[in-house]
């Protein structure tokens, strides 16, 4: 009996001990990083401060930079490239009062935010980090996908079109239009099916759910829903926290039909009606597909009180002519 007490025992001391040390690894970074940030910004600001002055035209001329980052390298180490020199001479221009720079935020996170010349893009992922707290990686991605760009694509799209319902505002603030996928690494004339498209998806959800959003959970793939001897399955389904609904996506591969539109209100009905729980709102029906005629869709969308959308997909990364060229056709309707 005293042994197993003991034993219990000297097991709760090693998860205790664990627990502390995590904690204090975890804060330990934390320190470590808000420190590496607030002295990359104190070195920014000295060489701000130093051009100001006039010292660099009367001493070195436009050669202060790179004079500068050859002898702190031979100083102190690699840590002073020209490269990283310029990072944080711009780090303390784009951040010159330190109350605005975030403890939450990595050298690294901070380095791909100040090479974004927009403003509002740069609060834009700046937020999106605080919020999301997304990692290096997911950040560079959101930023090469455009997604600022694509949001406000979107944002403008329901200004201009007077046939958004009024309750859809903030739900069309989650749907994007197109969703990249590049993430797939598939050629854009590669040839696959809608299957192999969707377990592709399904193989990277992780960076799936990144493009989807926020407040997406997975749920299940090929939900079948079966109406007497009639059986039909749903491609993926999701629940978003946020919106606190299903959320169900069908795959469509070349340019969506009215009946792809008909087949998704089913779904859309049956999910309403059977399985809803009381706290849920309605769903909502998303087709993605490769090609989409933005007037047939109106017509199909017609007239269907269901929270359904479609959008289109890419497997490619957007160009900003694309993007300008999207803006440019919607002012023209």
């Amino acid at each position: 009996m005293k042994q197993n007490r003991y034993q219990v025992n000297y097991l709760r001391l090693i998860r205790d001990i664990g627990a502390v040390y995590s904690t204090g690894k975890i804060r330990s970074y934390t320190a470590i990083n808000s420190l590496l940030v607030k002295t990359y910004w104190e070195i920014g600001r000295k060489i701000v401060n130093y051009e100001q002055a006039g010292q660099e035209r009367a001493e070195y001329g436009s050669d202060l930079l790179d004079r500068l980052a050859k002898d702190l390298k031979s100083k102190y180490g690699k840590g002073f490239s020209r490269r990283n020199v310029l990072n944080m001479r711009r780090f303390f221009q784009i951040y010159p009062i330190w109350q605005t720079v975030s403890a939450k935020l990595n050298w690294s996170q901070y380095i791909l935010l100040i090479g974004i010349t927009d403003n509002k893009a740069r609060k834009f992922y700046e937020n999106m980090v605080l919020e999301d707290k997304l990692s290096v990686r997911e950040l560079e991605r959101q930023i090469d996908s455009m997604l600022y760009e694509r949001s406000k694509l979107s944002d403008f799209k329901n200004i201009t079109n007077t046939t958004v319902l009024k309750e859809n505002q903030d739900i069309e603030s989650f749907i994007k239009d197109p969703y990249i996928f590049e993430f797939l690494s598939l050629s854009e004339n590669s040839l696959h099916s809608e299957k192999e498209l969707e377990q592709k998806l399904i193989a990277n959800l992780e960076m799936f759910l990144l493009e989807l959003g926020r407040g997406f959970t997975f749920v299940k793939e090929q939900y079948r829903i079966s109406l007497g001897v009639s059986h039909y399955f749903v491609d993926l389904v999701f629940y978003h926290r946020i919106l606190k609904c299903f959320v169900l996506i069908d795959l469509k591969l070349g340019r969506v039909k009215h009946y792809d539109i008909g087949q998704m209100n089913l779904y859309l009905n049956f999910f309403n009606k059977e399985e809803n729980s009381l706290d849920d709102n309605p769903a909502i029906g998303l087709v993605l597909s490769a090609e989409k005629n933005e007037i047939d869709v109106e017509y199909a969308l017609g007239g269907i009180t269901n929270r359904l959308f479609v959008s289109k997909y890419q497997i490619y990364l957007p160009k900003k002519n694309e993007i300008k060229a999207r803006f440019q056709e919607i002012l023209s309707k």
